[in-house]
């Protein structure tokens, strides 16, 4: 419905999508494309279009730094295990779990509390990215591995929730038809990020220092991402009158689901594990290990399974991937590891069934 100025002639401007319509576009995609054109507002088009693509694109650049950094912080555990302060500490691993386990958990909290308030969600990703830069700062100057959980993970990972929200929230409005391949082509950045960051930050390490590493990667980290901001934004105009009421939390007790978050906890062990244990792992076992081969392959195959998981999502492909793991399967050598690294990470997209089953 819109809302139109009772003047004998009401001019464009004053007519505006209504704050509700809003909200709900965002729970139903096909809204979007329904209002194209009422009420005389102009909207840019969806699926295609400059603007469309502009939004794709700083959506797959976040999405890259955002979360290739997480994901490459077997770097960092490597680092952190072989120097000084930080060497013989048994809560290294704490730091990168502690960072993905926040940006993920913290998304009940902080996707609510953006529908809240639209307006001010347009300001998320440069807050979200002055946040992490001001982490990464904080953390080169840490002492122990406490205050590396504190700044590299918790303060990083909220930073990063702010900086990434809007990512998720906007993609609804801005694609219809081709969600599933957008999805695709933007969750496709963290295998890039993560096979890319890696081999950009054991150079660092190795040539400055931890210390001069991470304050690099903040300065890096703000002039890669400031260009794109601007284009993260609402396709669908917002009322300034707008009021959404929040969200109702009666599904927690709904019988599908329990069943749909059970299936995808059990999908999520399988495809975080490989990433949390490999260096240990690969430390154990092997004389020589080399991380950054390791994780490019994982980031890589993560990569692949994004983008073909993307449009196969559309058809609504039931099933999950099963990433059964047999105790001593892995082989003991440097090539049966990289092909169970890189086979573990090309099934393991099937978090594109997300959105297209409705669980986001």
């Amino acid at each position: 419905m819109g809302r139109v100025s009772f003047d004998e002639q009401p001019p464009a401007e004053s007519i505006q999508l209504d704050a509700t319509t809003r909200a709900d576009s965002s729970l139903s995609p096909d809204v979007a494309s329904e209002h194209e054109g009422q009420d005389g507002v102009s909207l840019p088009p969806v699926d295609t279009g400059k603007d469309a693509m502009l939004f794709l694109t700083a959506c797959f650049v976040i999405e890259c730094l955002v979360w290739g950094f997480p994901f490459a912080f077997g770097i960092f555990q490597n680092y952190y295990s072989t120097h000084e302060p930080f060497k013989g500490s048994s809560s290294i691993a704490a730091i990168g779990t502690t960072a993905m386990g926040t940006m993920y958990l913290s998304a009940p909290f902080v996707f609510p509390l953006m529908r809240l308030y639209p307006r001010q969600n347009r300001y998320g990703p440069m807050a979200g990215l002055l946040i992490m830069c001001i982490a990464l700062a904080l953390s080169s100057f840490s002492q122990t591995v406490w205050h590396l959980i504190l700044t590299q993970g918790v303060l990083f990972a909220v930073g990063g929730s702010i900086c990434y929200g809007p990512c998720i929230l906007y993609m609804d409005e801005w694609f219809v038809k081709r969600k599933g391949l957008a999805f695709g082509v933007m969750w496709s950045g963290t295998g890039l990020g993560g096979f890319a960051i890696p081999l950009l930050l054991e150079y660092l390490l190795g040539r400055y220092g931890l210390r001069t590493t991470l304050r690099i990667w903040a300065v890096a980290l703000f002039v890669l991402t400031v260009p794109v901001v601007y284009f993260i934004k609402p396709r669908l105009p917002i009322s300034a009158t707008a009021h959404i009421k929040p969200s109702k939390l009666g599904f927690l007790f709904d019988r599908s689901f329990l069943v749909y978050q059970a299936a995808n906890i059990a999908e999520a062990l399988g495809f975080f594990m490989p990433g949390l244990y490999l260096p240990s792992y690969a430390t154990s076992i092997l004389a020589a290990f080399d991380p950054v081969m390791v994780f490019g392959y994982l980031a890589a195959g993560r990569g692949i399974g994004n983008v073909v998981s993307g449009p196969l999502s559309e058809a609504l492909v039931k099933g999950m991937s099963w990433q059964g793991q047999a105790a001593g399967g892995y082989g003991s050598g440097y090539g049966p590891l990289i092909a169970f690294t890189g086979a573990t990470a090309v099934v393991g997209g099937s978090s594109f069934l997300w959105k297209r089953i409705g669980w986001m």
